[in-house]
């Protein structure tokens, strides 16, 4: 049994709550946010202790992992915080700011033995496993492109993406998606150009990225002041799967093998989705582990290194760097 604090009360923390609710290896014991009303309305849904200060929260001995689910401009800060007192950490992606933040608290982990975590829902929804071991029996050659995107519009003008204190903009809030896909499929980035646009705004609101990696090339899109459609193509050099929109909550695949077979995988998924991700958190505290073997701590560097270069590239700084 893992008991779970929470910090912060936004959007993303009813998502996972909703996915702790279906797991018996994890107990709720309460939260904490910034905003005192926050936290009554979260407690007043879900139970548990309203705390007053993080350093309460982070003081209960009945709490044994936090999830943070704070905006990145603070996942540091209480990542550190967090390990420092002896807590399991599951962090809302993008892990930090940028690469060194992250080695930052990368070190702390290190130091405390306590598992840190990425949350990084997609690879461990039933549908891409069901993809992933299907194509161990029937495979689509040596994948070497991969194409894949995400372009939201129509969000509320006060949605937290749209915040430049709170690192807000497409590359931070929806390429590490993205980013993950071409990291899982193509290895390790040696290459990287980006194009984007601000439109009016601190932060970017639409980016293309090209990448190179060792086993080939991505092209990959993030924005929220166009409507994009949301599905992702891997090509190999014997047929091609399309993850069907939406491709970063996979329901369904299609693959499409050079012999002209058609292959259809479907698998819904329940609860939110986030429940997939919080069980292999509670089953690497359960056997000991200090980092995920499947969202290792090289592949948030790795995830997190694009999405530098991608701001680096069009010019995007955010406070303090």
């Amino acid at each position: 049994m893992v008991r779970w604090g929470v910090i912060g009360c936004g959007r993303i923390s009813h998502r996972f709550m909703e996915g702790l609710a279906t797991l018996p290896e994890a107990k709720y014991v309460g939260a904490w946010s910034r905003r005192e009303s926050s936290v009554n309305d979260f407690t007043g849904r879900y139970g548990g202790k309203g705390y007053p200060s993080l350093e309460a929260l982070l003081g209960d001995t009945a709490i044994d992992a936090v999830y943070i689910a704070t905006l990145p401009d603070s996942h540091m800060y209480y990542s550190i915080a967090a390990l420092q007192a002896g807590k399991h950490v599951l962090c809302e992606k993008p892990a930090a700011v940028n690469v060194k933040q992250l080695d930052a608290i990368l070190n702390v982990a290190k130091q405390t033995g306590k598992l840190w975590m990425e949350g990084m829902k997609t690879p461990f929804f039933p549908l891409y496993e069901k993809l992933k071991t299907h194509l161990e029996n029937d495979p689509i050659g040596d994948v070497g492109f991969v194409r894949a995107g995400s372009s939201v519009a129509g969000l509320e003008p006060n949605h937290p993406n749209f915040s430049y204190q709170g690192v807000g903009g497409s590359i931070m809030g929806v390429l590490p998606y993205e980013a993950f896909l071409a990291f899982d499929w193509l290895g390790e980035m040696t290459q990287i150009n980006t194009m984007g646009q601000f439109s009016g705004k601190e932060i970017d609101m639409f980016a293309v990225v090209q990448s190179r990696h060792l086993d080939g090339y991505a092209q990959l899109y993030c924005g929220f002041d166009l409507h994009g459609k949301g599905d992702a193509l891997i090509s190999g050099t014997k047929g091609h799967i399309t993850i069907h929109k939406n491709w970063w909550n996979p329901v369904k695949a299609t693959i499409d093998y050079l012999d002209g077979r058609i292959v259809e995988l479907e698998e819904p998924f329940r609860s939110g989705g986030l429940q997939y991700e919080t069980g292999h958190f509670c089953k690497a505290v359960a056997d000991g582990r200090t980092e995920s073997p499947v969202i290792t701590h090289q592949l948030s560097r790795q995830m997190l290194g694009m999405l530098d270069a991608a701001r680096q590239q069009i010019g995007l700084k955010f406070e303090g760097e």
